[in-house]
Formats: C-alpha cells, structure tokens, sequence
C-alpha cells in the first residue's frame, strides 16, 4: 500500500470516491472535473500495488479561535474507502502519514465529525460537547424583552453587519472559524426563500447591531416548528434580544429547536416557572486532537502564578512525547520520553500532571474540566491540584462550520 499526497486527475477520482461512498446523486459524474482537478487542497490517497485509488481524506485548513488566539488547525473530511478495499487499514494507514505531515505543516489542533468514535479514538482524538439542543414552546421565552429594532434580510442584501456580529462573538468562544462575508453568505443563502422557508434576521437597538438569528421553517403535524440554524450575539442584551424575538411566535410554531453553544446553559438562565418543560440534549459528534503540544499549552490561557510540569504521550506524532514546564508565558522541553541521556531521565522526576495526548486536548480546549479530566483512567495528576483546577477550567464552545 502506498499512502501520498495526490494532484491532478487523482483529484478527481477521489472526489468519485467520497461521492459514491456518502451516497451524492449525480446526473454527469464529469460535471466539475476541471475545477476539481486543478485544485490545491490536501487531498491524500491510499493505493494499491497497481496504482488504484482505494481511499481519500481531505484535510481542510482553518484557522480556529482556542482562548481568543487564531491558532493553524486542520478539519479532516471526506474519509472514504471504496467497498471492495474496505478492512484492509486503509485509512489508518493514511492517519500514520496525515498526522505527522500536519505536525510539519505547522497545525495546532485538528477536529473532525466521526463516523466512528472508537476507531478515531485510535487515531488520538478525543470526543467533544459542543452544543445544547433545546426544545420548548415560545411562550416559555416571553419573560424575555426587547424594544430595539427587527429587520429581515432579504436575499441580494449585503450580509456585512451579520458578519460583524458573527466575528465579534467569536472571539469569545473555541473552535470557531472568523468568517468573511463569503463564508456568512454561505450560512445565509437559500435557493428560494419561500421554498427553502430559511429566514434570517438581524436585532438593532439605537443603531447598533446586537444580534442575529437565522431559522427555517420545519413543516410538522400538528404544529410547525421553528428551527434555530445559528445565532450570535455581542453582549448579553443581544442574547436576550435573541430570546425575546424568538417569543413572539407564540402563534405560529407548537416548538422552538434552539441550539446554543457548549457553555451556556439555558436552563440557568430562563425566568419562567414552566422551565422543566424544555427538553435538553447535548451533541458530541465532533472529535479534536492535539497536533502540536507545546505550542497549545503557550496559547491557552493560564493564570499570573502558572508553574507546573506535564507529562504527555502520543503513539501517532513523537514530538508530543514528553515532560514540559509551563509558566503563565514561557514552555520549556524538559525531556523527551525517548531520551535516556536527558538529565531528568534518572531523576526520579515525577510531573504534576500526567496525559495522554486525547485527554490533553479535551482539557486544553476546555471540553472537560479538572475535575471530571481526574475521572478518566488517563489522567493523573500527582501535585499542583490546586494550580491545575485553575489551568483546566470548562471553556465555552462554539462550532460552526462543516467539513
């Protein structure tokens, strides 16, 4: 089997892969192979000893906000093995390559929705709460106000105030993406409005923009529901703007579906004695990993009296294999765990905190924290709780895009 970056026609032949494998109706299996053959993604491949094409992963480059830093990621997409190659490795054989040549590529951190956690577990990633789904009736949000105004947006308007608002609120939330008015465009297009029953609307009070949301229209017996897309805010009267608005569809939908980001919780906030009525359930079918350690324990956030030691372990990239002391702004390499002439190796040196490299970026990015990081089997932490439970705290979550 050869693992390698492809180009060209191979482009192509992967991109027929993916669609066969997530089930795209085409009409002409051509259309596009121009455009598709000349790109310059990473797209890699497995092959056979003949040269066949077997497998493909893309790896999308984004740029994620972790603690307010925009920090280099990759989004692994379009994981594919064609039926007849199926159980022969083909795709950890691609992550053997992939994860390293990311670590080379200068990535921090790479996500990914699993089609199979357990499997991605192998691969050193680590499941992720990103987001609440509530349900309940709009009159549960009518304790809400809001006497600003309401505009709606209409397809062919510029879309630059919603990108404001969605860039203002990231910044205070990991794993979101900043966006330009093409990618908001995106989240906001339909085909037709009254078909697509995709509405987007923007919140304003004496001439700021505070909010927005954007939700479509879900045909159900006997009531139709209104389903919350995506909304953003800049400050807590944008948040409760958003809530009141929702309110006023008291007549028009039996239920609201509203997602909110890992972090805020609905249920601590809402003034209404009916709040045991709404219905919470929380998503974690997004997977994060580490690319690079060192480099993710100097961007997080930590407090002025930071001192502690860490050790972590990773079976795919052997740069992350080692101790670190971390202060509020410096990371020192102490050793490596393969370096038996390192000084600390015959120290009897036991560090504060010992990972691996999953759990690490689960607690780095803020999707558990101590407390619940201590529960797992590989987590220990042998000094410096108390530090530690300072360090790794629950962070606010946010994921907005798919690949």
């Amino acid at each position: 089997m050869e693992i390698r970056r492809i180009s060209g026609k191979e482009r192509f032949d992967a991109h027929l892969i993916s669609a066969y494998c997530f089930h795209y109706r085409m009409e002409d299996e051509n259309a596009g192979r121009e455009d598709i053959e000349k790109g310059t993604g990473e797209d890699w491949g497995a092959f056979n000893d003949d040269g066949t094409l077997m497998a493909h992963i893309f790896n999308n480059k984004f740029n994620f906000y972790v603690d307010g830093q925009t920090v280099r990621a990759g989004g692994i997409g379009g994981v594919s093995t064609l039926p007849e190659y199926r159980e022969n490795g083909c795709i950890r054989e691609m992550f053997k390559e992939i994860l390293p040549a990311a670590y080379r590529d200068g990535e921090i951190i790479s996500a990914l929705y699993p089609f199979n956690i357990a499997f991605y577990r192998k691969q050193g990633y680590e499941t992720v709460t990103f987001q609440s789904n509530y349900e309940l009736e709009p009159v549960l949000l009518s304790g809400f106000k809001f006497d600003g105004t309401v505009t709606r947006w209409k397809p062919g308007d510029p879309v630059t105030a919603f990108t404001e608002v969605y860039n203002e609120f990231a910044k205070d939330f990991n794993f979101t993406i900043p966006r330009d008015d093409d990618r908001m465009q995106h989240h906001m297009k339909v085909k037709k409005q009254y078909m697509d029953r995709k509405f987007s609307y923007l919140l304003t009070k004496d001439g700021k923009n505070l909010a927005y949301v954007i939700f479509t229209d879900l045909r159900n017996e006997p009531h139709a529901i209104l389903h919350v897309e995506e909304s953003a805010w800049t400050c807590p009267e944008g948040f409760r703007a958003i809530m009141a608005f929702l309110s006023r569809f008291t007549a028009d939908y039996g239920n609201i579906q509203l997602p909110l980001p890992a972090g805020i919780d609905l249920l601590r906030i809402i003034r209404t004695p009916r709040a045991y009525e709404l219905h919470k359930t929380s998503r974690f079918d997004f997977m994060v990993r580490v690319i690079n350690a060192e480099k993710l324990l100097g961007i997080i956030k930590k407090p002025a009296d930071c001192d502690f030691t860490i050790r972590i372990s990773d079976e795919r990239i052997a740069e992350n294999n080692g101790i670190w002391r971390v202060t509020k702004d410096t990371v020192t390499r102490l050793r490596e765990e393969a370096d038996s002439d390192s000084p600390c190796a015959d120290s009897g040196m036991v560090p504060d905190l010992v990972v691996s490299e999953r759990s690490f970026a689960q607690m780095a990015i803020g999707s558990i924290n101590l407390d619940e990081a201590m529960l797992k089997e590989d987590v220990k932490v042998n000094a410096n709780e108390e530090l530690l439970r300072r360090v790794f705290i629950e962070k606010k979550i946010f994921v907005g895009e798919h690949f």
